[in-house]
């Protein structure tokens, strides 16, 4: 009977262990970013090590020059670590060549930027598809997957109008409709109210509120307090290292 107990344990043990791995979205271990300079090495990122579960809200917030814009780039994979490893959906990208990279940032991940990245003379709906068209996707499906992306943020009325038709706000929604097409492990947001006023970085943020209590996952780059409050958890960035990993909700 014991041995059989201390089997069960093991398999309860290892099942977990699965579970949890299988759980985060995201994985680092002893993640570093070195950059030489001359004859002097600068380390952007020092041994970061975190998870982030899927459907977590998380804000990665630090002061300017704290690694908090290159852990960004590492997490969408726009870059690579020096060393260290990254897994992202259960992948180790952290080896990954840059077609690789390529691939997985149009499939894994959704970008929301700053400074909203649209194309001038393209329609909100073709806006919204161009990642489709980059993998491939059929041109019906492409076109029913961008007009309900479009409608999660309430913009089914405006696909057709170009980017200086819209306001900042609509802007934003466009892009954020964007980074949802591909049914993404991640929405990894840049400062995505950087370029807005109060009352529409309020409505920005209750949309991403919206975003994460329907499932997605979804991680803020901001060095904006009030920003981050939205999130459900904080990583502080100083130095090139955590140096601090608070649950606030």
């Amino acid at each position: 009977m014991p041995a059989t107990m201390n089997m069960t344990i093991e398999q309860e043990e290892i099942i977990n262990s699965k579970t949890a791995v299988q759980d985060a979205v995201i994985r680092t271990t002893d993640l570093w970013k070195t950059y030489r300079m001359g004859d002097q090495e600068i380390h952007a990122l020092a041994g970061v090590s975190f998870e982030i579960k899927r459907n977590e809200y998380v804000a990665i917030v630090g002061p300017s020059g704290s690694g908090k814009s290159t852990l960004m780039n590492l997490i969408g994979c726009l870059d690579t670590p020096s060393r260290g490893e990254y897994y992202l959906s259960g992948k180790l990208v952290s080896k990954m060549n840059d077609d690789e990279l390529a691939y997985i940032r149009n499939k894994e991940i959704g970008f929301v930027f700053q400074t909203f990245n649209l194309l001038p003379r393209a329609s909100a709906l073709h806006n919204v598809e161009l990642p489709l068209i980059y993998s491939g996707t059929p041109s019906a499906e492409r076109l029913a997957r961008a007009k309900r992306s479009l409608e999660q943020v309430d913009l089914a009325a405006r696909m057709n109008h170009k980017p200086n038709e819209l306001s900042g706000g609509q802007r934003q929604r466009v892009a954020i409709a964007r980074a949802l097409v591909n049914n993404p492990s991640i929405i990894l947001a840049d400062e995505p109210t950087g370029n807005l006023d109060s009352a529409t970085s309020v409505e920005i943020m209750s949309l991403f509120d919206k975003l994460h209590q329907a499932g997605n996952t979804i991680i803020l780059v901001t060095h904006e307090p009030d920003i981050a409050a939205h999130a459900h958890r904080v990583l502080s960035i100083r130095d090139g290292k955590i140096a601090k990993d608070e649950r606030i909700k």
